[in-house]
């Protein structure tokens, strides 16, 4: 591949079937940590590189704690993506943020149980800094593209991922909101501490599709419901996705390239070759120092 993707998106397989995306490429990648969840479909879009990886893999096949997201995380990294977007559903905790709305969180609660969370292993430890989750720049260019694309978006709200596959029981969503957590799914944990790891950027575009089961006044949350939303707001998405092709800034304002740089505790002289080979690619900017 001559130029590499600038921007990732991860999310249906149904994203990058849309009028303007040419060129297109697939990728099947084998990492150090298995293989991603689909092969990586890299095309051009509004004139950048573009990668698009279907995270539950094509049709859908994949639960969400059997998403192998270091894989996921990885490949993207080795195809030279810098920036990703996550673009999923969520049930909505707060009477404000409705069905059929958009919500980019700036805070994250892990709630999962049996997901592998780190990269870090083997002999090799990196304690990285997660206190703001989401990279603030990337989540201004999703809100920005998302209005643009007519839709109604809520900037800000903490993100609690659970394990799934199964919908919160009453007193689970009940007691989420009295946490003071402003929207759920299934998806985002560990991706975006992996995605930090590997010094990406990463935004959610998270697509309210219920009330999960809270609201005593709503029907509460089931496939249907979801599916129907998600099918209602994919052009938006879609055009969400193309605007922020349109308007992709090449530099990076923030500091997530440099992540590692002060999370590495472990004397390089004591870590294995084979996990310096492992994670090579994630670390060998500072191991040569």
């Amino acid at each position: 591949m001559s130029e590499n993707p600038v921007l990732a998106i991860l999310g249906g397989s149904g994203l990058y079937d849309m009028p303007g995306f040419e060129d297109s490429q697939e990728f099947d990648i084998d990492t150090p940590f298995g293989k991603p969840s689909a092969p990586i479909v890299v095309g051009t879009l509004e004139g950048q590189r573009l990668a698009f990886l279907a995270r539950h893999g094509i049709g859908h096949h994949i639960a969400p704690s059997e998403i192998n997201f270091r894989a996921n995380i990885y490949a993207l990294k080795f195809l030279g993506v810098e920036r990703v977007v996550s673009v999923s559903a969520c049930g909505s905790l707060r009477e404000d943020y409705a069905p059929g709305e958009i919500v980019i969180p700036d805070q994250l609660f892990d709630f999962t149980k049996d997901r592998s969370r780190t990269f870090f292993e083997g002999g090799m430890v990196a304690h990285i800094s997660v206190a703001d989750p989401f990279c603030s720049d990337l989540g201004n260019d999703v809100y920005n593209a998302v209005k643009s694309a007519g839709g109604t978006i809520h900037k800000g709200g903490s993100l609690i991922t659970i394990e799934g596959p199964r919908f919160s029981t009453r007193a689970e969503s009940n007691i989420f909101r009295s946490w003071g957590m402003s929207a759920i799914n299934m998806s985002t944990a560990p991706e975006a501490f992996l995605a930090k790891e590997a010094e990406m950027c990463y935004a959610v575009m998270n697509h309210v599709t219920d009330y999960d089961v809270w609201h005593v006044t709503e029907e509460p949350v089931n496939v249907e419901m979801l599916i129907a939303t998600l099918f209602q707001n994919a052009e938006l998405a879609q055009e969400a996705v193309r605007n922020l092709a349109r308007n992709f800034k090449a530099a990076r304002d923030c500091d997530c390239g440099e992540t590692l740089a002060s999370a590495l505790i472990t004397d390089p002289k004591v870590i294995p070759d084979e996990t310096k080979d492992k994670l090579g690619l994630l670390v060998s900017k500072y191991l040569r120092k």
